[in-house]
Parts: structure tokens; C-alpha cells; sequence
């Protein structure tokens, strides 16, 4: 009775460093140096990651009843746990990252976000980057359309600006004025004057007479003539008669 008292102290710490915990990694931590120990603990604590060894036993007590209930099967040789209550990836992040250094250093299984993962699945979760990382991307991600569209904004703006500025040079400038040119000028090719034009004029033609029967006319005319004379001839007869 006694033992089991002074267990679970022991039972209750584990309860309270896991409970509301995002991620708990199992590790097998045999045959890492000191140095690689005092090392692995460290970088942890930077990181923000809780690092205990503890007995089996005490931690089968205290993963019964909640999410890390199913670590059981792989509390078996020494073990410790890594424990994050902010960043989901960061355990098994970390670990891989300082099991390059420490070749002895083993991950049996895992739990993210109420899910158990074996070695190969918190492999896999190690390769997601920290939240911050994430955050930083999305964040260059959005602003790198608005920095371009402020860029060409921008650039079309100075543009604008050149030429209205050449705009307004242009219409400060003073206008030359033209020469003005003598028709005199020896230089300067002459324009020809064109000739007076002469007036055509286009006589009307005369009316021509209609040339009906001009012969038929001549004989008219005699026949009018032959008649007259032996009129003219009697009254000169009379005249005589009445004279003698």
C-alpha cells in the first residue's frame, strides 16, 4: 500500500505534464552518451518541448482513460516522452532533427492531436514545417501579388509622370516662326504663272433654208411671170386705141 502511495505522485505529475498536450512522442533513448543526453534535453527545452524519463509502468497508470491510451503496446525497454502543449509537429520534428546527431536515439510511436502514430507516421509529421514557418509562406504568398500589383502600379505611374512632364515641356517651348519667303528670292523655286486662257468661241451654226423642190420654185415663179405679161400687154393695147 505504501508503494503504490508513493507511486502516484509519480502518476499524477505524468497525468498533469500530458494532459491538454497537443503531441506526445515515445522515444527509446539507449545508448546515447551524456553528452548527447545533456545535449538532446536542451535543444528540446529551446524548442519548448517537455522531456521526462519515467518508468513503464507509471506512465501505463497515467495514459489509461485518455487520448494516450494507445502508446501502451510500445511501453516496453527504457523510455521517455517528449511532450508539446503549443506546436503539434515540433516533437517529432525536433527529435529527427537531433537523431542526426545521435544515431542512438529511437522513436517507438506517437500521438498528434488524439491520434497514434507509429515510428513511420511521426516520420512523416516530422517533415511538416513549424507553425511559424507555415504562417511566414502563407504570409509571402499573399503579399507577393500585392507587392507585383504595387510594382506595375508603380512603374505605370512613373511612366504617366514622363509624359506629362514631356507634355508640358513640349507646350512651354516656343513656336519658330515660319520665314517668310519672297516670291523674289533667288533661292527659293518660283511658282510659274499659269497663261491667260484663250476663249474658244464656237460659232452658232446659220439656219439652212429647206432646199424642198428648188426647181419646181424656179418654175413657179415663170409661170407667174407668163401670166402677168399678157395682161400688162393688153392694157398697153387699149391704152393706144383709146389714144388714136
Amino acid at each position: 500500500m505504501a508503494k503504490v502511495e508513493e507511486k502516484q505522485p509519480i502518476v499524477d505529475e505524468i497525468a498533469a505534464n500530458v494532459k491538454d498536450a497537443l503531441s506526445v512522442v515515445l522515444v527509446d533513448y539507449r545508448g546515447l552518451t551524456v553528452e548527447q543526453d545533456t545535449l538532446l534535453r536542451r535543444e528540446l527545452r529551446s524548442a519548448g518541448i517537455t522531456y521526462k524519463v519515467y518508468k513503464n509502468t507509471m506512465m501505463n497508470f497515467a495514459f489509461k482513460g485518455n487520448s494516450l491510451e494507445g502508446l501502451a503496446p510500445y511501453l516496453e525497454g527504457p523510455s521517455a516522452i517528449a511532450i508539446s502543449k503549443s506546436d503539434a509537429t515540433a516533437p517529432a520534428r525536433e527529435l529527427n532533427r537531433l537523431m542526426k546527431g545521435a544515431p542512438k536515439l529511437e522513436i517507438k510511436a506517437g500521438m498528434v492531436e488524439g491520434n497514434i502514430y507509429d515510428a513511420e507516421g511521426v516520420a512523416q509529421i516530422a517533415k511538416i514545417p513549424a507553425r511559424e514557418e507555415l504562417i511566414s509562406k502563407l504570409l509571402g504568398s499573399l503579399q507577393s501579388p500585392i507587392a507585383s500589383f504595387a510594382r506595375v502600379i508603380s512603374q505605370i505611374a512613373e511612366q504617366g509622370g514622363g509624359e506629362a512632364a514631356a507634355t508640358a515641356d513640349e507646350a512651354e517651348a516656343p513656336v519658330a516662326e515660319a520665314p517668310v519667303v519672297g516670291r523674289d528670292d533667288p533661292g527659293v523655286p518660283q511658282e510659274e504663272t499659269p497663261a491667260a486662257e484663250i476663249p474658244v468661241v464656237v460659232a452658232e451654226p446659220e439656219e439652212i433654208a429647206p432646199t424642198q423642190n428648188a426647181g419646181s420654185q424656179a418654175r413657179d415663179d415663170e409661170e407667174e411671170t407668163v401670166e402677168e405679161a399678157p395682161a400688162e400687154v393688153e392694157e398697153a393695147e387699149s391704152n393706144e386705141a383709146e389714144a388714136k
